[in-house]
């Protein structure tokens, strides 16, 4: 064209250049063809503005507003109109819900410095005029970013985000004023995420995640003019601005992340030509050196820094105040990287590494040593990766090979093909350890020591690089990064499985921190601002604060300490959960890594007495294999274990192992190479385990393969084997021989219970009989119907089902007699009767086993037997005892022997409906007597009543008794007063013996009364003469009182002891003992009107014997009393003149009566006097002797709890074994002296 161009510009991504002229005419130049495609026409004016798209569309636009879109051939697609001159056009993607595809679709121009316009290709009929509000001013310009925004400058200072989603269009994101007077430019940079706006003389940064967050302000304070122009380089590292004085101004947004380690040592960069030098872990004061150039590697070493670019490198010492710069080197090609330790450097170069000391001495006897280039000329590898620790060069080259170089020795020590190329080494600490990644991005560790390979697992292709941790413990720690995170790995070495690897578990790390350094779970990392920052790994949480954590972080924490073997740490952790739980995994943890000693340590402290025992018998073996295989085997790995000790010094442990399980076969195999003198008895064991199973082919091999023919027992237990297997396998002939002569009784027995399972009855029967079980063999024998064998075994049987069997087979023979002895032996009690009666004509025997066993069907066959006989008494008896009581009434009634029948059903226990028909049946027959007596059993006491009063009176009164039993058990009132009108005789005019009436209110409970009627019967009974009957009523009285706790009246415990002492009286003078029996009589004459009817016959005696016993002043007092009118002339002839002469020639000599001390008091009273003057109390009296109580002496009558001195009573025993107050028989060793008395001590007459 001649026309004067007004737009140039290359395409994005082709070699294609588009011109522009000013009368609206287009070029296309290919550069690559040199091709042109003219376009004449294309805009009516001039082109002032366009754009490439990423797939070489064109958009132009022109002083005609009009934009035209056109592709590289230059045909127009798309055309619009616009209100005015577009500028500043742009290819970008609008933002949408889906995103269909990548293409940019949307060109957006400035339309008149006002609007933003935006042309969607997809869409052409509907383009989008965004226009500002007024204050912004004009657009200055606009950038595309992110997913659809657009930031656009103002003139006046602001910018403004909006997204360009159709739901979101024309809304603002955000609005910011950054400038006071204008805007000059805006610039994104993607890789940083941040964005820049200049104007005025400021340029201002922010974050694009967050775009209230001002990153940075950057004042120009020397551009008055102020500023233009600003834009990012790619990496964002580096911002340039333009003024309008002509300056060029470049900022430092990052720093390049450079920076090397040495033990615990770092070094980074911190500015671009400054280095710093630094050590955390010993908390030594940074060091900073000032470097020569901007460097694009960084080394330390223990004494030496090294800086460098390109091919040279400048190499420092470190002083422990000062650095000071050594020499600068240069090499034969661009150095990749570089390493030193105490004395050399190792450069990678260009595929090849060279080897040099840092500080040569320049000797010729070290010449040699001073450097070295590797590889040699002839390995055309290349090298892609090196390290240098304290005592190796190690490197990686492209074709697998790991070499490494002893740099003491000048010489390679070392070599590893890996199959394919090594891209990156990590050796650790001490060099024994080398971790790596291959071409593939898979991570290995390599152990130089034993040629081991471990794949490191889920290792991740994006990881950059790993460190090894330098805290001294934690040997086996190493991490793996990536750009946002790290990977903790633990390399166990010494695990009963073998040595592994195991991942721990990963950290998040902050964008854009490089880690340097890894001591004790605390990654040290380099960031973009040339500083350092500490994160500790998640994996060793456990090193924080434990105090406030709940037991689900502990129990987390734990796992971490035992994947890294932390056992001191899990042992804190264990004891703050104080679980069993805890302790168990932290011992198989222990056991796992073989630390036996920390394991026992644990054990204790669960309990685990078994296992502290088991692991201190093993924990001096030093045999590796054989230690790691009895772990193996306390966790239960059997086949880990069983290698392991195969592989250890002591192969036959896992024999010894495979036999403890009971893992026969798997023994068996071993023995045959290990031990082949076990294999019998390994035979034998594994031949039961296959009997046990059923497998008894097998079994029966087995056993006799177990047959030795020197050991007994063990012989004996394959033959027993054998015997069994050969019955079970259907070989019974040979089987029940070897059973036969086997010495086992056992073996016999079991042997005979598999033939009789197998229904061999007869066989079995024998094997049973030999080893002497009788009964199983009678069984048999009995199914077999071999009768004869049976009586034999009998007598050695007692089980009666047997002998049952064999009574029933004898009775069928008629043989009754054996049968009856063998139902006897089965307890067969009915069969025995009906022989006895139906066949052997025994009735007596059959009676007496009735009597004996209670049997009713023998009971029903008796009564039979005697209905026949015509026994009726005989047969109403036997029907009753086999409870067919309505056959043995209607059998009373007929053969009228009913009081036979009465007198049998009384002694049962009936019910009430026999009670009842028999009484009905003496009502008919006007016998009231008995007719009351069944009345009363079956509780229908009016009924009772009525007939006992009605019953005629014999002597012995036993229909009142039994009337007064009936008002007792019926608690009526108008039965009682019934009864005691009767009593009283008020019904027939006839009154009744009182005692009767005694007898009512005792039936009645109605103790006061009962007393009262007790006090004026013995009255009586005294006033008559009777005065053992009066003493009986009153001693039952007093007990009644007593045991129902009521206080007995004083007339009523003095008339006894007065009666008691009458009672003694007798007893003491027939055994001769005439001092105790006039004491008696003196106390019973002093109190003579109580015995009227024998008053001069007791004073008589009372004389009589108080003078056998001495006391003449007594015996003289009552023969005075003797001599009064009223009594002189009843007085015995035999004893008339002596008692006169005693009285006319007086002798008043009299011994004092002995004292003994009151029992509640102590006070010393004659013997025989029961009140005391001392206390006033009624003392209790000896019922042996009538003295009165002493506390060292006490005893009680074991029936009637009345007291005795306990000497007396012994020795009145001894003659005389009857309680002289109730009459009951004493058994002499039922006698015990009471200790304590107390409980007895109370006044005679109660409380």
């Amino acid at each position: 064209f001649r026309d004067t161009m007004s737009f140039l510009l290359w395409s994005r991504v082709g070699t294609l250049l588009a011109v522009g002229t000013t009368k609206g005419n287009l070029l296309i130049y290919n550069r690559q063809t040199s091709r042109k495609i003219p376009v004449l026409g294309k805009h009516a004016k001039r082109i002032i503005c366009g754009c490439w798209s990423t797939e070489n569309l064109l958009a132009l636009g022109g002083e005609d507003k009009i934009i035209t879109i056109s592709n590289q051939e230059g045909d127009t697609i798309r055309q619009t109109s616009v209100s005015s001159d577009p500028s500043d056009m742009q290819f970008s993607v609008m933002k949408t819900d889906e995103r269909i595809s990548t293409r940019e679709s949307t060109v957006s121009a400035v339309v008149g410095k006002k609007t933003l316009f935006l042309f969607n290709l997809n869409d052409p009929d509907n383009p989008i005029d965004l226009k500002f509000q007024q204050p912004y001013g004009s657009i200055v310009t606009y950038k595309w970013y992110g997913d659809g925004y657009i930031m656009i400058g103002f003139s006046r200072g602001c910018f403004v985000v909006i997204s360009t989603h159709i739901r979101e269009i024309g809304q603002e994101i955000f609005q910011a004023h950054n400038h006071k007077d204008n805007l000059s430019c805006i610039a994104i940079s993607q890789s940083l995420n941040k964005a820049a706006s200049c104007g005025d003389n400021c340029i201002k940064i922010h974050e694009l995640s967050d775009l209230r967050e001002m990153y940075a302000i950057i004042n120009l304070d020397d551009e008055n003019k102020g500023v233009d122009q600003l834009a990012w380089t790619d990496d964002g590292q580096l911002l340039a601005v333009s003024t309008r004085r002509g300056s060029l101004h470049v900022f430092l947004t990052k720093l390049p992340v450079l920076g090397d380690a040495c033990s615990t040592r770092i070094a980074y960069l911190t500015s671009l030509l400054e280095v710093t030098v630094a050590n955390p872990v010993e908390r030594e004061l940074p060091v900073t050196v000032s470097v020569e150039v901007e460097p694009s590697f960084v080394a330390i070493g223990v004494y030496h820094l090294a800086v460098g670019m390109n091919n040279r490198a400048w190499f420092y010492a470190l002083g422990d105040n000062n650095v000071k710069k050594l020499k600068d080197v240069e090499y034969l090609g661009t150095v990749a990287s570089m390493q030193l330790n105490s004395d050399y450097a190792a450069a990678l170069f260009e595929g090849k590494v060279q080897l040099h000391m840092i500080e040569g001495e320049g000797l010729d006897a070290q010449e040699e040593r001073e450097t070295r280039l590797f590889p040699a000329d002839d390995d055309k590898c290349r090298i892609l990766c090196h390290a240098l620790t304290s005592d190796f060069l190690i490197y990686g080259t492209d074709s697998g090979v790991i070499n490494y170089f002893y740099i003491e020795d000048w010489q390679f020590v070392n070599e590893y093909r890996h199959p394919v190329s090594v891209r990156k080494i990590f050796p650790d600490p001490s060099g024994t350890r080398l971790a790596f990644i291959d071409d593939k991005s898979d991570g290995f560790v390599y152990c130089p020591a034993n040629d081991k390979l471990y794949e490191i697992p889920d290792f991740s292709p994006t990881i950059k690089g790993i460190l090894w941790e330098n805290w001294p413990m934690d040997k086996g720690v190493f991490v793996a990064f990536d750009a946002d995170k790290v990977y903790t790995y633990v390399f166990h070495k010494d695990a009963i499985q073998g040595s592994k690897i195991i991942l721990a578990g990963g950290t998040e790390v902050p964008f854009s921190h490089k880690p340097l350094l890894l001591y004790n779970g605390e990654l040290t990392c380099q960031t973009q601002s040339g500083k350092t920052n500490n994160i500790y790994l998640s994996t060793h949480s456990f090193l924080g604060n434990l105090k406030d954590l709940g037991p689900n972080e502990l129990t987390q924490m734990l796992t971490q300490t035992l994947m890294l073997k932390r056992f001191s740490e899990a042992w804190e952790l264990c004891t703050l959960l104080n679980e069993q739980s805890s302790w168990n995994e932290l011992a198989k943890a222990c056991l796992h890594h073989m630390e036996v000693d920390f394991a026992i340590r644990v054990y204790r402290v669960s309990g685990d007495a078994g296992m502290v025992m088991a692991l201190e018998q093993i924990k001096g073996i030093e045999d590796h294999n054989l230690l790691a295989g009895h772990l193996a085997m306390f966790t239960s790995d059997f086949d880990l274990a069983q290698d392991l000790y195969l592989a250890s010094s002591c192969p036959i442990a896992a024999l010894e192992m495979r036999k403890d399980l009971q893992h026969w076969d798997s023994a068996l195999q071993m023995a045959k190479r290990l031990a082949p003198e076990q294999i019998p008895f390994l035979s034998k064991q594994y031949a039961v385990q296959l009997e046990f199973t059923g497998d008894y082919v097998n079994a029966l091999a087995h056993y006799e393969k177990g047959i030795t023919g020197n050991n007994k027992e063990q012989d004996e237990a394959c033959l027993a084997g054998v015997a069994q297997m050969s019955i079970r396998m259907g070989d019974i002939r040979r089987g029940v021989k070897q059973a036969m002569k086997h010495p086992s009784r056992l073996l016999k027995r079991d042997c005979g219970a598999i033939l009789e399972n197998m229904k061999q009855f007869s066989e079995a029967a024998q094997l049973y009989e030999k080893g002497q079980y009788y009964e199983k063999a009678a069984s048999l024998y009995i199914r077999c119907k071999n009768w004869s064998k049976v009586g034999e075994l009998l007598p050695h049987v007692s089980s009666p089902k047997i002998h049952l069997q064999y009574a029933k087979a004898k009775e069928a023979d008629g043989r009754y007699k054996e049968a009856v002895t063998a139902y006897e032996h089965a307890k067969q009690w009915d069969s025995v009767i009906r022989l006895y009666l139906d066949h052997l004509n025994n009735p007596e025997k059959a009676v007496n086993i009735v009597r004996e066993t209670q049997s009713l069907d023998g009971a029903k066959m008796v009564a039979r037997f005697f209905l026949q006989l015509g026994d009726y008494g005989s047969a109403i008896q036997f029907l009753v005892m086999s409870k067919c009581n309505n056959e043995a009434f209607t059998l009373a009634q007929q053969h009228n022997k009913m009081e036979i029948y009465a007198d049998i059903i009384s002694s049962e226990s009936t019910t009430n409906e026999d009670y009842q028909s028999i009484a009905l049946y003496f009502e008919g027959e006007k016998k009231h007597f008995q007719a009351g007596k069944f009345f009363l059993l079956c509780g229908q006491y009016e009924r009772a009543l009525k007939h006992f009063m009605k019953s005629p009176n014999t002597e012995d009164n036993l229909a009142i008794e039994m009337a007064i039993q009936t008002v007792g058990q019926a608690k009526n009132d108008a039965l009682t007063n019934q009864l005691i009108d009767y009593l009283m005789g008020e019904s027939d005019g006839m009154p009744k013996d009182a005692k009767h009436l005694f007898s009512l209110y005792m039936a009645l409970k109605q103790y006061r009364e009962a007393s009262r009627t007790a006090i004026i019967i013995s009255r009586e009974e005294q006033c008559s003469g009777n005065y053992r009957n009066a003493h009986d009523v009153l001693f039952r009285m007093y007990s009644e009182l007593r045991s129902q706790k009521i206080k007995i009246p004083s007339e009523m415990a003095t008339n006894l002891m007065i009666l008691h002492s009458y009672v003694l009286v007798k007893m003491h003078v027939r055994q001769g003992d005439h001092l105790k029996g006039a004491r008696m009589l003196i106390r019973v004459a002093n109190n003579i009107s109580k015995f009227p009817t024998h008053i001069v016959q007791i004073l008589t005696s009372t004389v009589i014997e108080c003078h056998r016993a001495g006391l003449k002043k007594s015996a003289f007092n009552f023969a005075t009393m003797l001599m009064r009118p009223e009594y002189r002339h009843k007085l015995d002839v035999r004893y008339r003149k002596k008692i006169e002469a005693m009285v006319r020639r007086p002798d008043t000599t009299e011994a004092e009566e002995p004292t003994t001390p009151c029992p509640y008091c102590a006070f010393q009273l004659p013997e025989c006097e029961l009140l005391c003057p001392g206390c006033k109390n009624n003392l209790p009296y000896c019922i042996a002797t009538g003295r009165h109580m002493v506390r060292e002496d006490w005893t009680v009558c074991p029936h009637c709890d009345f007291p005795a001195l306990y000497m007396e009573f012994k020795n009145m025993l001894q003659t005389d074994s009857t309680c002289p107050m109730c009459s009951e028989n004493i058994d002499i060793a039922q006698l015990q002296k009471i200790n304590d008395c107390t409980p007895y001590l109370r006044p005679e007459n109660g409380d």
